[in-house]
């Protein structure tokens, strides 16, 4: 990640500071504490990544925000979709057997049984 600098722990505590208002909006907003708060955590990972590269932007809140609310919407997208998915699944007819499972299995027995480790081995006189 590099080295540390003296900017970095003020943008931790920025980001301590910021946290709790972020997450109060989101949860405002949609309703859903977890979902929020797990978008808001995503945000603050993503916050001290490139802030301490690319510099604060000017309104950090703002950009805590609508990064927390992007990731919010990726989320329930992405858990619609699984949702889809699976109603899908479950209303497709189930598939006909395979035909070779029709097969008869005489065969493959008979190989089984000749297999050269189950033979019997007979003992020298």
């Amino acid at each position: 990640m590099g080295h540390v600098s003296a900017a970095e722990p003020a943008v931790s505590d920025l980001l301590r500071e910021l946290a709790p208002r972020v997450l109060g909006v989101l949860v405002r907003r949609s309703g859903n504490f977890d979902d929020c708060e797990d978008a808001v955590q995503e945000a603050l990972v993503a916050a001290t990544v490139s802030w301490p590269v690319d510099g604060v932007p000017a309104n950090p809140t703002g950009w805590l925000i609508t990064t927390s609310s992007r990731r919010l919407v990726e989320t329930w997208r992405k858990e619609a979709a699984r949702r889809r998915r699976e109603v899908a699944y479950a209303r497709e007819p189930a598939s006909p057997p395979d035909a070779a499972a029709e097969i008869d299995d005489t065969l493959a027995l008979v190989f089984l049984c000749c297999h050269r480790e189950l033979t019997v081995r007979r003992r020298s006189r």
